[in-house]
């Protein structure tokens, strides 16, 4: 089943989402699926369950966006992969899709010497409990946009504006700040590498 990756370097916020939006409302039985790896300008995004939400009280942007989940942020140095998958086609289910992308990232920073999990309860990757990636989907007609973000080299600072993810007292951290000289284009590169291997076996396994 085929599956095209694409690098889009830094990217507008906004003008990916509508992207993302549009292909997945053009989308036909027959259009491959894609992966798209980019980075974002600083801007925050507030997902539907916006119940309770701390709000930033700074001049960044701050984005209504479709996924599911609350506030996070994105800036330059941070790795953003979205997946554009027909979830029915290959035969998995949301849940799937969420541990191969958690797979992915903490294999990732394994092969860096970073010792990391995941959270059944709290989707995402965290390392002596800070957040290293978020993660966040949209499913409309069993295709799944959005994906994950990492941590790499950023400023951290615009993320204690906010309750990461929703959650209060919530600790980031970064793949520079554990010793990980890669830039963000050459880990971005890895786990684009990551994802399409997770996605092309479970492929192979339907």
């Amino acid at each position: 089943m085929q599956l095209i990756c694409r690098a889009l370097g830094r990217t507008d916020y906004q003008a990916t989402l509508h992207a993302m939006q549009a292909f997945t409302q053009a989308r036909t039985s027959e259009t491959p699926d894609e992966l798209w790896l980019t980075e974002h300008d600083s801007v925050y995004t507030l997902g539907l369950n916006r119940k309770n939400v701390r709000l930033p009280q700074n001049s960044l942007p701050l984005v209504l966006v479709d996924r599911g989940g609350k506030i996070t942020y994105h800036g330059i140095g941070q790795v953003v992969i979205y997946l554009l998958i027909d979830l029915k086609r290959r035969g998995i289910g949301v849940r799937q899709l969420v541990s191969m992308m958690e797979n992915s990232i903490i294999q990732l920073l394994s092969d860096n010497g970073i010792k990391a999990y995941a959270d059944k309860d709290a989707p995402g990757v965290y390392v002596a409990g800070a957040k290293i990636a978020s993660l966040g989907l949209r499913l409309k007609n069993q295709c799944c946009y959005h994906g994950l973000s990492l941590n790499v080299d950023m400023d951290l600072s615009p993320f204690s504006a906010i309750d990461p993810c929703g959650y209060k007292g919530l600790q980031v951290t970064q793949t520079r700040d554990l010793g990980v000289q890669q830039t963000p284009v050459q880990l971005g590169q890895s786990l684009l590498k990551l994802l399409e291997d997770q996605l092309n076996e479970s492929n192979s396994l339907t």
